[in-house]
C-alpha cells in the first residue's frame, strides 16, 4: 500500500460521494476495485477477503467482500446498509458511501446520497437503463447532487462495443437532465476486470474519456458552500467565568454555510435580535475571517440571549421565520407517517414540536406521476408533506442550501428517524381542491 505524507493529506481536497444502482450491477465490486487497484486496502483485509474468497471455490478474490460486511450481505450477494469507506489520493480525500441498490432499501440511498457531492450510478451494460436505475437518478435529482457519473458496467461481457455503452449512455444523459441533473459524465467499465475504473482499458480503444478514479480526483467541487447564505447553527455557549476570563461569552458551532468576518453586522434568529461580532475564535487562536464547515467560537459586541439553536446569520442575508413548512420528503421508518402525526422537527441544532398537517401528494419515482392526497407514507416513500411547528424556525429553499434547507422528522416516544425532508419545491405538487376545508384542529 502506497503512502501518502501529512503535507500531501493536507493539501488535498475532500470529496465525498455514493454509488447507487440494481441489485447485482456490481456497486460492491466496483468500490472494491477502486479501493484495490488505487493501493488503498490495508494487507490484513485483502488476505481476510482472499481467505473468504478461497472457501468459497472462487480463484481470486472477490472484491465486493470488502464492502459487504454484514453477514446478511454476504449470505445473499446483496447489500443492504450504508458501507462508509474513506481513503485518500496524492489529489484528494474521499469518503465513499456504497448504497444498496435494492428497491426495498432505496431509503439507505437517500441517507448516504444526502450528503454527496457527487453519485455514481452503475447500470449493467446487458440491461442497460432499467427502473432502479430511473429511480435512483430521480433522487439524485431530488437530493440536489451538483455531479452525477454513469458507470456502464459489465461492458466485458458484452464484448466491449461501443454502441452498446452509447445507446445507454444516450437514454440515461436524456433523462436525468429532463430532471435537472446539472451534470452527466457516463462511463464503460468493467469493475471484474478493472477495465476504466482506475487504469485505462486496452479494450475499449474507442473511448477517449477519464477513468473513473481520474474523474473523482478531478471533479471540480463548484458548489462551495463558502460562497452560499452564512448560516451558523449555535450548538453551546461558552461562558468560563474564570479570572483569565470573566466576561468571555461565545457562541461556538460549525459554520454551515457562507463565511463570517469580525465587524460583521448580524441577527439571532428566531428572536431577530442585532449584533456585530467583535471576535472570531478558532481551534483557541482570535481570527478576522472563518468560512463553511469550520467550527468557531464567535463574540458579539452585545449581551444577547442566545441557546442552542439558534442561527447567526448576516443582517442583510436573514432568511424569513415560519411555523408553515412545505417540503418534499423520503419516510425512512417503518412505521407510516399520516396526516396530525405528532412528530419533533430537528433543523440543524433546533428541535422543536411539530405536527404534520397535510400530505398534498406521493411521488411515484417509476415515471414521476403524483399521487394526490394518499393519506401517509410508508416506508421508502418520497412525497409533499406540509407541516406546522409549534415555533417559529429560520429555514432556506433546499435549492439555496442543502444543509439549511433541510430537516428531519422523529418519533417523540422513543427518538426514531421518521423522515428525513427537503424544503421548498423539489417536484411539482398538484393544484389544491377548490373548497376543501382547512384542518384547524390545533392550536398551534
Amino acid at each position: 500500500m502506497s503512502t501518502i505524507t501529512a503535507e500531501e493529506l493536507s493539501a488535498t481536497t475532500l470529496l465525498r460521494f455514493a454509488t447507487a444502482g440494481s441489485v447485482d450491477d456490481g456497486k460492491s465490486t466496483l468500490v472494491g476495485r477502486l479501493l484495490h487497484d488505487s493501493k488503498s486496502i490495508l494487507t490484513d483485509q485483502l488476505e481476510a477477503v482472499e481467505r473468504v474468497s478461497a472457501g468459497r471455490g472462487q480463484e481470486g478474490p472477490d472484491l465486493a467482500l470488502l464492502t459487504d460486511g454484514l453477514r446478511a450481505e454476504r449470505e445473499q450477494g446483496i447489500t443492504i446498509d450504508v458501507a462508509y469507506r474513506y481513503f485518500a489520493t496524492t489529489r484528494r480525500r474521499f469518503i465513499l458511501a456504497d448504497t444498496p441498490g435494492h428497491v426495498q432499501y432505496t431509503r439507505n440511498m437517500v441517507t448516504g446520497a444526502s450528503t454527496a457531492e457527487l453519485t455514481v450510478i452503475l447500470v449493467d451494460a446487458r440491461n442497460g437503463v432499467v427502473e432502479q436505475t430511473r429511480r435512483h437518478a430521480a433522487i439524485a435529482a431530488l437530493l440536489r447532487v451538483p455531479h452525477v457519473v454513469l458507470a456502464v458496467n459489465k461492458m466485458d461481457l458484452v464484448a466491449y462495443e461501443e454502441q452498446v455503452f452509447a445507446r445507454i449512455a444516450e437514454e440515461f444523459t436524456a433523462y436525468a437532465s429532463e430532471l435537472g441533473v446539472p451534470e452527466i459524465t457516463a462511463i464503460p467499465i468493467s469493475a471484474l476486470a478493472g477495465d476504466n475504473v482506475v487504469e485505462p482499458s486496452a479494450n475499449m480503444d474507442w473511448y477517449g474519456g477519464p477513468t473513473v478514479l481520474e474523474h473523482l480526483e478531478t471533479v471540480p467541487v463548484a458548489h462551495d458552500l463558502s460562497h452560499c447564505h452564512a448560516r451558523l447553527p449555535v450548538q453551546y455557549v461558552i461562558r468560563p467565568q474564570t479570572a483569565e476570563h470573566p466576561d468571555y461569552r461565545g457562541y461556538a458551532g460549525q459554520i454551515a454555510a457562507g463565511s463570517f468576518r469580525v465587524g460583521e453586522s448580524v441577527t439571532v434568529l428566531p428572536s431577530g435580535r442585532a449584533s456585530k461580532i467583535s471576535g472570531i475564535d478558532l481551534l483557541g487562536e482570535p481570527v478576522d475571517v472563518a468560512w463553511t464547515t469550520q467550527s468557531v467560537t464567535v463574540l458579539l459586541e452585545d449581551d444577547i440571549d442566545i441557546s442552542r439553536g439558534d442561527l447567526i446569520v448576516p443582517s442583510k442575508d436573514a432568511p424569513a421565520t415560519t411555523q408553515d413548512i412545505e417540503a418534499t420528503v423520503c419516510h425512512v421508518a417503518d412505521l407510516p407517517l399520516t396526516v396530525g402525526h405528532r412528530v419533533l422537527l430537528k433543523h440543524g441544532t433546533r428541535t422543536v414540536k411539530a405536527i404534520v398537517k397535510d400530505i398534498p401528494s406521493r411521488l411515484t419515482l417509476d415515471d414521476l406521476s403524483l399521487h394526490p392526497h394518499p393519506g401517509q407514507l410508508v416506508a421508502n416513500d418520497i412525497g409533499r408533506v406540509k407541516v406546522r411547528t409549534a415555533e417559529a424556525l429560520p429555514v432556506d429553499s433546499y435549492a439555496d442550501s442543502r444543509r439549511t434547507g433541510s430537516f428531519i422528522l422523529i418519533d417523540p416516544s422513543d427518538g426514531t428517524t421518521l423522515t428525513a425532508g427537503m424544503v421548498g419545491e423539489s417536484f411539482a405538487s398538484p393544484e389544491p381542491v377548490k373548497g376543501e376545508a382547512e384542518d384547524d384542529g390545533w392550536d398551534f
